[in-house]
């Protein structure tokens, strides 16, 4: 694919002796929505922390328009993340902050922006995500599906370049689940961002992405629009997307026979 603002390149990383990724390669192109799918403990996340710095790779790199993430010093990070948002699994509002005060916290913390022109676009934020009404309410006064609306502007708040979702629809009713699908989409086509999606749920995936990949075993197992893989045959990617309980997915963890666990 061409015209990627990311690029994970060879991308190779664990903890100790167990090798989460090995030698992944994914392009993230600009103005598209691209999703990570695949079992829990896959490494998705992973994906995201070293996209943002959080943590380097074992080998391989991942490079963010044109730099590499992993070479840069703590102000090379801090230029990078300005360019990105992030939503959290289940929004990690501050729950402290009203409303308001937990989108104007991005402004604050990396502009000089008056007092007057924050107001103006945090309620311009709010307004996107349908809560412009919400803006002086406390966090517990939220529902779920508020919350993560909150954390989606939030996120947007400094028009970010890139917006990464984790697990973007975990714990959410299906109106809620719809109305975070719909805004996914349209705020990604109307800031012309790059949206990056963590997450499990098929359906909703499937319905607004523009490529997706499966991430098994270390590796990209396989990748493609969502018409592209649920016509794939690849076992792993007819299991998950058709929840199917039998399949290369064992659902026993690795283990000794039960006869020998029991002294049988």
């Amino acid at each position: 694919m061409s015209n990627s603002i990311i690029s994970i390149k060879d991308l190779n990383f664990g903890y100790g002796n167990h090798l989460l990724h090995k030698g992944i390669d994914m392009e993230f192109p600009r103005g598209k929505v691209s999703a990570i799918m695949g079992g829990s403990g896959s490494g998705k996340t992973t994906i995201l922390r070293l996209i943002g710095g959080q943590i380097k790779p074992n080998s391989g790199q991942v490079e963010v328009d044109g730099t590499i993430v992993h070479k840069q010093n703590r102000d090379g990070i801090y230029r990078l993340r300005r360019k990105m948002g992030m939503l959290f699994q289940h929004g990690a509002l501050f729950s402290d902050l009203s409303v308001f005060e937990n989108v104007a916290f991005p402004m604050r913390e990396h502009t000089d922006l008056p007092e007057n022109i924050i107001k103006d676009l945090v309620l311009l934020k709010l307004n996107a995500v349908g809560l412009r009404g919400a803006a002086y309410l406390m966090p517990p006064e939220l529902s779920g599906g508020m919350a993560r609306r909150v954390a989606l502007a939030r996120a947007i708040a400094l028009d970010p370049d890139i917006i990464m979702y984790d697990e973007p629809f975990a714990g959410l009713d299906p109106i809620s689940m719809a109305v975070i699908c719909d805004l996914i989409r349209s705020l990604n086509d109307a800031l012309g961002a790059t949206s990056i999606i963590v997450t499990h749920d098929v359906a909703e995936t499937f319905s607004f992405a523009d490529y997706i990949y499966f991430v098994a075993d270390g590796v990209v197992a396989a990748e493609g629009s969502p018409k592209q893989l649920m016509a794939s045959k690849l076992p792993f990617v007819k299991q998950f997307i058709h929840a199917e309980k039998d399949g290369p997915v064992p659902f026993h963890y690795n283990a000794p026979s039960i006869k020998e666990d029991l002294d049988l």
